[in-house]
């Protein structure tokens, strides 16, 4: 499972500026501001509620925020579809019966068919690309949708955002998520309780009570 080829570095640059977001009355995310260059790798930690998903949801147009900017390689990111198709996306959550796709469907929604083989194979899903998601593990539904977002980036994507990727997943199958994620050739804002995983990035970001408490190297 996952090369160790690392292509050359090619992404996209992210600024968010003073991104407020609420539910209701609830503020979930509050003015807060960061920036990711190309080919970086940022770890968000923080605790449950903190609002590290809310900031993800954001980025990728599925959470309209109540006040701020978020900016892609120096322009506006624009509406959902144009950002979903420059983003590879791993949710936290991915019920596996809510919408029964076969493992081939899924992974090949955000790439080209013929990146589909390469991509389960990347993720040792040989043999299991006609069963339903809904029939599989914890483990091998997360590792389908981390094989899309390996898809998307094989096929353009720029940035991957990645909501608590090593969830579900066994300690080795962690070690090799976070070594790929390392070595991205793209940008990568990773949610994440996995210490192991944030020591591999670039750098990391702390949230508390929807604000940003600190960075660390």
């Amino acid at each position: 499972m996952l090369s160790n080829r690392s292509p050359a570095t090619r992404g996209a640059t992210v600024e968010v500026e003073a991104l407020t977001c609420r539910y209701g009355r609830h503020s979930a995310v509050e003015n807060v501001s960061f920036s990711i260059a190309a080919g970086e790798r940022v770890a968000l930690i923080g605790g449950n509620g903190s609002g590290k998903s809310t900031v993800l949801r954001s980025l990728l147009g599925l959470h309209r925020p109540q006040s701020g900017r978020m900016i892609f390689d120096g322009q506006p990111a624009g509406d959902w579809i144009a950002r979903r198709r420059r983003v590879a996306w791993v949710p936290q959550f991915h019920h596996g019966g809510l919408f029964p796709l076969r493992v081939d469907e899924l992974v090949g929604s955000t790439a080209r068919h013929a990146t589909v083989p390469r991509a389960l194979a990347q993720f040792a899903l040989d043999g299991m690309q006609a069963r339903l998601t809904a029939e599989l593990s914890g483990g091998q539904r997360q590792r389908a949708y981390l094989a899309r977002a390996w898809a998307a980036i094989e096929d353009g994507a720029t940035l991957l955002l990645a909501d608590e990727p090593t969830a579900s997943l066994d300690f080795d199958s962690r070690d090799r998520v976070a070594a790929w994620i390392a070595q991205l050739p793209v940008g990568a804002l990773v949610v994440t309780h996995d210490t192991a995983l944030a020591a591999c990035c670039d750098r990391v970001l702390e949230m508390a009570a929807g604000r940003l408490r600190e960075a660390r190297r």
